[in-house]
This record gives structure tokens, sequence and C-alpha cells, in this order.
């Protein structure tokens, strides 16, 4: 007599797993892998305590300090699950440091590209407000051009602004509302393991409405990558992106800042360079990049042709007037082809 019972108990239980097993293989199909959405798997819509953020840095130990901005610090830091991250802490007493912290979330909540800079969770507290970032172990580009112990070669500086061009173009056309990052330099151009570069910090980063190219702010990017009309008249459009893209893929390959003393009076980074084509463009070069080139003649009639292609293309973008500039699709183009021609020399 208990058999009945028991043989109903046993299928109730089978058809208990069955609808489990069931439910959890739909939600791996509609998600199969949460880092495709640039998120750690464990970290997806969870936010960070204070605790953690405080034991994750080591109680911001100064050791683990990766370098400080406009509006705060970034901090090195190990996550509960063993995640390295970077972690960026926003410093309060600063003005504009809540609207900065509000503009980076609202861009990084509606971007996703390999060659932006992931996103991992936030921490919002009255006494805090923390970013938790992918972390780029190979710190920023400026690193690379102004620390004696690090040098770039020609493929690796292509490829890096291949990269950076990659996600102006994501950031302009592919959004229902184009972005604005409004503050492009080398120290906000990120790489990580595989020197793959990521755009960040998207602090004063606007989003144009939709059917406007331009809008108004007050908050300014960095001296040197300004474009003209955004430093004088405050106007905001995806050409003064495009202007201090320019600039810093002229100092790129210069080695030169545009802020270097040599430009302190009205000889600009874009002039300087300006002035050496086509015949002089060899001594405008980083050399630490043209020691890295040393083919023989032949290679070297090749490096100059595409280092000539390049500083043409980066005096198009930072023209003086926006409708003149380059457009970023365009500069995707050429620098590919150029990329492509260095990795089959490289091959061959």
């Amino acid at each position: 007599k208990f058999i009945v019972p028991g043989t109903i108990a046993l299928v109730v239980i089978i058809l208990v797993a069955f609808v489990f097993m069931l439910k959890k293989c739909r939600n791996n199909v509609q998600n199969p892998n949460l880092n495709q959405a640039g998120l750690l798997p464990a970290m997806e819509h969870k936010m960070i305590s204070y605790h953690e953020v405080c034991r994750a840095t080591n109680d911001f130990c100064e050791a683990n300090l990766l370098g400080r901005g406009s509006f705060g610090s970034v901090y090195k830091g190990i996550l509960f699950d063993g995640a390295i991250v970077a972690v960026k802490i926003l410093n309060l007493q600063l003005e504009g440091a809540f609207k900065s912290f509000d503009a980076e979330c609202k861009v990084l909540r509606s971007v996703r590209h390999r060659n932006l800079v992931k996103v991992i969770s936030t921490c919002t507290n009255p006494d805090l407000r923390a970013l938790i970032l992918q972390y780029m172990s190979n710190g920023s580009l400026e690193k690379w051009l102004y620390s004696h112990n690090y040098c770039l070669n020609l493929l690796q500086r292509v490829s890096i602004m291949t990269d950076v061009a990659l996600a102006l173009e994501y950031l302009h056309y592919g959004q229902p509302e184009p972005v604005v990052h409004c503050d492009l330099k080398p120290s906000n151009v990120l790489l990580d393991e595989e020197m793959v570069a990521h755009v960040g910090d998207f602090g004063i980063a606007k989003i144009l409405a939709e059917n406007n190219t331009t809008t108004q702010t007050e908050t300014l990017g960095t001296i040197g990558y300004i474009a003209p009309e955004y430093g004088t008249e405050g106007r905001v459009s995806t050409e003064g992106d495009i202007y201090s893209y320019g600039i810093m893929l002229l100092e790129t390959f210069t080695r030169k800042k545009p802020t270097d003393e040599m430009f302190a009076g009205e000889l600009t980074l874009r002039q300087w360079v300006n002035a050496s084509l086509p015949d002089k463009i060899m001594e405008v070069v980083d050399r630490g990049l043209l020691r890295t080139e040393d083919g023989g003649g032949d290679m070297t009639a090749t490096v100059q042709g595409h280092l000539l292609a390049i500083m043409e293309l980066g005096l198009e973008c930072s023209a003086e007037l926006p409708d003149e500039r380059s457009d970023i699709k365009d500069a995707v183009i050429k620098l590919n082809k150029i990329k492509y021609q260095l990795l089959s020399n490289e091959r061959a």
C-alpha cells in the first residue's frame, strides 16, 4: 500500500528537478556569457558596499594608487571573488564631482565596446562615490610615451590609435544619441595585458540629444587638446573629439605634448608638424620610434611613407574649423590600411 504514494512522490521530485533544470538552461541561453556585456560574472547589477571598497583597496593604501584625475583618484583593488579591478574614488569636496559621477554613470550604462573601459559596478554612499572599472594592467598611453623604461614601436602605436578611432566611431555613430567624450588625451587611453587600447574617463562626457549635433557646456577639457570652438564658445560636438584625436595622433608619433615648453609662444604642435611636411617629416618623429625601425633603406622608405600619411591624418583631424576636419570613419579606414600593411611586412 506504500508503493503508489512512494512512486508519486518520486515522480513529483523528478518533475520539480526537471523544471528547475529547464529554467536554468533558459537563463543560460538568454545570457550565455556575461563577459560579453563587459561585466564580471559574479558582479552583474550588484552594488559594491563601502566596506568592500575599503577592503579591496586596503583602505585606499598609497601603494595601490594608480593615478589621480580631475575629480578623484584611481586605486587597484581586489574584490572578494579575487577579481582585480580599478576603483575610481571621487573627491566629493571638489566642485562638480557629483555631476562628473552622474555623467560617467549615465554614459557607461549606455555604451558597450571592446575599446571602451568597462564598468563593473558602483558604490554610492553618503561619504563615497566610486566606480568599479575593468583593470588595465599596462597603464596609460601617456606612461608608455613618456616613461624612460617604455617604448612603443610603429605597429603598436598604429594599433593603439586605431583602437581609439574605433572607440570614437562607436561613440559618435553606434548610439541612437551620439556621445561626445570631451576629454580625449593619452592619460585617458588605457592598455590591457595584450596592449589593446580602451578609452576611459567619461566624467565630462556629453550625450547629444536626438537631432542635435552640438550642445553648450561650461565644463572644459584639458588645455592643449580642446578644440578652438570648445574653449572659446563652450560648443560641444563630435568634431571636438576629432580635434582632440588629431592632436593626440600627432603627439603619439612625435612624443611631444601640445603643452611642451617649445610651444610656449605662437608655435603649436600642429604648426610644427605641418612645417615639416613632406620632406622633413623624420625630423619631428619620435627618435625612440625610429630606433625600433631598423630594417634598412627599403624599410626606412616604407616607414617614412606610413609616418607621412599618419601626420597628414593628424593635421586633417585637428583642422581649425570643425567643418574641415576629417571624419572618424575615414581615420579608421586609413589607419587600418597602414596597420594591415605593417602586419604583412612583419609576417613576410
